[in-house]
């Protein structure tokens, strides 16, 4: 089945939904949540495989409407971003759900190679996930991918730490609120997704008003489950938000945001719920599940880099920074360096340079231009590097910032938003600067969602197992190596969400993994390793020319994979 290519225009602001409806959706949801706990999963893999039709056949719409509300031209490389990170990882997703679920319903299990399993060093368990077929091999050569897992899980439990529902011999229904996010369009239908296929709960979602137009194309995409009552989309803002946090018929949340609006539904606004907060003392008597951003790093380590690797890691640091707009949860916020590294200045001077070339964009989230402000005016000394104008914030760095003043804004606050800081951190050589570092995002980063550590062949061979013990005490619930760690939002094997260990009150980036389409139970952290440099360009990058071109090809792959669509796919991504 080929993208609908038929014009669409975009979605305008939609009308807050009625209270009457909004009860009338619990209600319907509420009625049908056994039905669908106990639903044959044979019947699952049907919903999953025409949602995955409905996802491909809504896709050219849906960023149409993306682009139009986010001020971009459809064929540029913004819009790529939008192809990427919607539909084509929501198709991979639902793939490799459907993958799971078939796995279960045959042998029982998800399908988990025994050869794929480790125990390393620590007697932890570790499975790799990625590559899960010769196509991954052929179009991310070089990359691989562990989900490493909590103390409890061994090799001989592993089994049965993974696909907890579908272990259940008379599972309870549930109806669950899912809270989308504004800023990526996949967000809120995949934790959906989540929510109805791997812990067996209908859904009720509302949109973000910031992305809300995606509403019928969600509708559209999820028919079949609407159709039969397991599925619903309601519109509105905080107030309707909060109407049904507290709804009776709500058994459950998620919540993906900040973590000021996780506090605010938890324990409530202002000094009352601040005083909760203190105490410890919930508003709420329901599970809450959370993705709640972070103050994401990226640790150079040291190395003697040419020019070429100074210009990748660039664009690729420029990237994590500036991908739409800024405004992700996992977005480069601090870029950790080597004090005494020779080529400091130099790689700081080549990120300048990228993030001069690159063309404006509009700052389309509410309260950008303030955070952005407020950042600014909190650290002396920075950047704006580029031409500001009303609805558009060029990219922007706080350079030398000092490692020993915790309480900056920049290392406590996300400002999701394109503005980043760099610090610098001592050390007698690799080693010792990767442990400092180690010590400085655990101990003074808010947030535990995601990491990022580059680091060049010789100087990896130089490091030994202190790159293993780095990767082993990171506090983060993805790491990757050399690249960004969106990867491990996007491959779907890998698990998405913050270290293990927050609670309602200390939420810091949540509680709970998505994605994870193998269904582990127990995950601590993913962790995804790929090579220094890659050729042809990766098509996430924003220096990208043809990301547009090449999502849109990965997007009909996914829906249907096969090897003859490869070469049109290289083809597009060689030209970028």
């Amino acid at each position: 089945m080929a993208v609908d290519t038929r014009p669409r225009p975009a979605v305008g602001h939609l009308p807050e939904t009625p209270t009457a409806r909004v009860d009338a959706a619990v209600g319907e949801l509420a009625e049908r949540k056994q039905r669908w706990a106990e639903l044959d999963i044979e019947r699952r893999i049907e919903y999953l495989r025409g949602l995955s039709q409905g996802t491909l056949r809504v896709a050219r719409g849906q960023i149409e409407a993306a682009a139009a509300a986010q001020g971009v031209p459809f064929a540029s490389t913004a819009a790529g971003e939008e192809w990427l990170g919607g539909p084509y990882v929501s198709l991979r997703t639902i793939r490799l759900l459907t993958r799971t679920l078939e796995s279960i319903r045959d042998t029982g299990t998800p399908p988990i190679d025994p050869d794929d399993v480790r125990v390393r060093a620590n007697g932890r368990v570790a499975v790799r996930v990625f590559p899960g077929s010769l196509l991954d091999r052929l179009l991310y050569s070089g990359f691989d991918a562990e989900v490493w897992m909590q103390s409890e899980v061994t090799p001989d439990n592993l089994t049965d730490n993974a696909a907890a529902f579908y272990r259940q011999p008379t599972p309870r229904g549930k109806v669950a609120l899912v809270l989308g996010a504004g800023n990526v369009s996949s967000i809120g239908p995949l934790d959906a997704v989540q929510k109805l296929f791997a812990e067996g709960q209908v859904v009720l979602l509302k949109l973000n008003p910031v992305n809300e137009y995606l509403g019928p194309f969600i509708e559209d995409a999820f028919s079949t489950l609407v159709r039969d009552g397991y599925f619903r989309v309601v519109y509105g803002g905080a107030e309707v938000g909060s109407y049904l946090t507290r709804h009776p018929g709500i058994d459950e949340i998620h919540v993906t945001g900040s973590d000021r609006t996780h506090d605010a539904i938890v324990f409530g606004p202002g000094e009352e719920g601040a005083a909760r907060k203190a105490a410890n003392r919930p508003l709420l008597d329901k599970r809450i599940t959370s993705e709640l951003g972070n103050v994401s790093p990226v640790i150079l380590v040291p190395g003697e880099w040419s020019r070429a690797d100074l210009r990748f890691h660039a664009e690729n640091v420029a990237t994590q920074m500036v991908q739409n707009a800024g405004f992700n949860c996992n977005a480069c916020k601090v870029i950790v360096t080597h004090r005494h590294w020779p080529q400091r200045r130099a790689f700081m001077d080549a990120l300048r340079d990228v993030l001069r070339s690159l063309p404006e964009r509009p700052a389309y989230y509410p309260g950008a231009e303030e955070r952005y402000d407020r950042f600014l005016n909190a650290h002396p000394g920075s950047e704006v590097l580029g031409r500001r104008r009303p609805g558009f914030l060029p990219p922007a760095l706080m350079p030398d910032l000092d490692p020993a003043a915790r309480d900056l804004p920049a290392f406590q606050s996300e400002s999701f938003c394109a503005i980043t800081g760099e610090t610098a951190l001592g050390g007698v050589d690799a080693a010792e600067f990767l442990a400092r570092a180690v010590e400085f995002c655990n101990g003074t980063l808010h947030g535990t969602l995601n990491a990022c550590i580059v680091v060049d062949p010789k100087s990896r061979r130089r490091l030994g197992p202190a790159l293993d013990e780095a990767l082993e005490a990171l506090r983060y619930g993805s790491i990757a190596i050399n690249h960004w760690p969106a990867l491990s939002y996007g491959l779907g094997s890998t698990t998405w969400g913050a270290y293990p260990g927050h609670t309602l009150d200390d939420i810091q980036s949540g509680i709970g993994v998505v994605h994870n389409t193998l269904l582990f139970d127990r995950p601590e952290k993913s962790v995804i390793d790929g090579p220094f440099r890659v050729t042809p360009k990766p098509p996430w990058f924003v220096t990208h020319k043809r990301g547009a071109e090449v999502g849109a090809r990965l997007t009909e792959l996914e829906a249907d994979p096969a090897l003859a669509k490869v070469p049109g796919v290289v083809l597009a991504a060689l030209r970028g």
